[in-house]
């Protein structure tokens, strides 16, 4: 067996929530590893990410990398198009309304993580691994086991290992899960026509069907549909795809083309009962899964790895222990309020398209009607939705200055390589 490494924080997971938690926490002065495999470079999925996400990634100091391969997100176009008798007006956000250039960018996700990848290279230990085979619970902390014999041991272990997690399962902490008779269709197209950096969300009866727009004339979609349906649109041919497709979004963009591989994806939901126990917490889908719809999943991993942070970096100015039990509660307790929040509110919509009840139906009409009608509580909605005020953070927070640079006392982190 080889010598341990020792850490103040070692993340489990070596996705974008793992790699911006990794690179947040040594930017914080914290000697941190990540452990995990390579990112996927054949994943096609796109990430939109929000404001407060952006700024995450600027306060890094890796906006300018990523800043070239993204797409602005400036407004979010809602279409009622179910059957329903009341139909609510098409509601549209507008980014300049809260005086922002835009809710958020678009990125490939292997462009995501090739940036992060190259990052944590330099800044923090990056030890890959196919996983780890054992965990266990020590006085000071915890000592991991990789399927390669490494040995680490770490004051606190952040778990971004994804929603089968293998150090949530070592911690003991349930979960909860729900699943929905949908699928999700995704891929990303050519059309001819501008998308003018605005997403369009077909509300139907089977589940939104949304349009996210990425570089140039290109837009990603995701198309939620019952699951014979989607099996059904998996196993047509790109001509066939392109023509059901087209159906629903010809007139918004024209006809479409440059059809890349399709994926499904089963609709389910999970959140943890605790985000933290012992010396554990958990990051992203580790903590909480949600359907990709509203684009909530990884801007909530994103301030997950920001509440760590903050709140290791301060344990450690305050004299506490990283891992002990109020530095794990406190971060347990940071992060509930704001993943109830937006589990409740993705899974309301859901399910008010899937259900049938004429009262279901009329009350979200009518909560459309008053969103397009208002401006001010178009705006409160915005606000909400880019920085959510039950998680008041630091990293996430505009940067007055600088953008696209490392903010003061994250700039020039200082490697913490083993």
């Amino acid at each position: 067996m080889k010598d341990a490494h020792q850490f103040d924080i070692a993340v489990v997971g070596a996705g974008p929530a793992g790699l911006v938690a990794g690179l947040a926490c040594a930017a914080s002065g914290l000697k941190t590893a990540v452990i995990g495999p390579r990112a996927d470079a054949a994943d096609g999925r796109v990430a939109a990410l929000l404001n407060g996400s952006i700024n995450v990634i600027k306060r890094l100091g890796l906006w300018e990398t990523i800043e070239p391969v993204a797409a602005p997100l400036t407004g979010i176009r809602l279409v009622d198009a179910t059957d329903h008798i009341f139909r609510a007006p098409e509601v549209l956000f507008d980014a300049s309304e809260i005086d922002l250039p835009a809710f958020g960018y678009n990125v490939a996700n292997s462009d995501l993580t090739r940036a992060l990848e190259a990052a944590a290279e330099t800044r923090l230990a990056r030890i890959t691994t196919r996983a780890v085979t054992s965990f266990e619970s020590t006085d000071s902390g915890a000592f991991l086991t990789t399927a390669d014999g490494e040995t680490v041991t770490a004051s606190l272990v952040a778990a971004a290992d994804g929603r089968n997690s293998f150090i949530r399962r070592y911690a003991g902490i349930p979960v909860t899960d729900w699943s929905y008779p949908q699928i999700a269709v995704v891929t990303s197209f050519a059309h001819p026509r501008p998308h003018n950096g605005v997403s369009t969300e077909l509300h139907r009866p089977s589940g939104p069907l949304t349009v996210v727009p990425g570089p140039g004339n290109t837009s990603s979609l995701v198309w939620v549909e019952t699951p014979r349906e989607a099996e059904r649109l998996l196993r047509l041919d790109d001509d066939g795809f392109i023509r059901a497709l087209n159906t629903h979004i010809a007139p918004l963009l024209g006809p479409i083309s440059a059809l890349a591989p399709r994926r499904s994806y089963p609709l389910s939901g999970q959140t943890a009962m605790r985000f933290g126990k012992g010396c554990v917490v958990l990051i992203g889908e580790a903590g909480h899964v949600v359907p990709p719809i509203g684009a909530q999943g990884l801007n909530l991993g994103f301030r997950d790895a920001a509440a760590l942070a903050e709140i290791a970096a301060a344990a450690r100015s305050g004299g506490s222990a990283i891992g002990a039990p109020e530095t794990v509660d406190r971060y347990d307790r940071s992060r509930r309020a704001d993943v109830a929040s937006r589990v409740f509110a993705v899974n309301l919509l859901n399910r008010s398209l899937l259900t049938s009840f004429p009262g279901v139906n009329l009350a979200r009409g009518a909560g459309l009607a008053a969103l397009a009608a208002s401006r001010t509580l178009r705006q409160q909605a915005m606000r909400e939705g880019v920085s959510p005020s039950l998680a008041p953070l630091m990293l996430t927070a505009p940067i007055a200055a600088g953008v696209g640079k490392a903010a003061p006392g994250l700039d020039a982190p200082s490697p913490s390589r083993a």
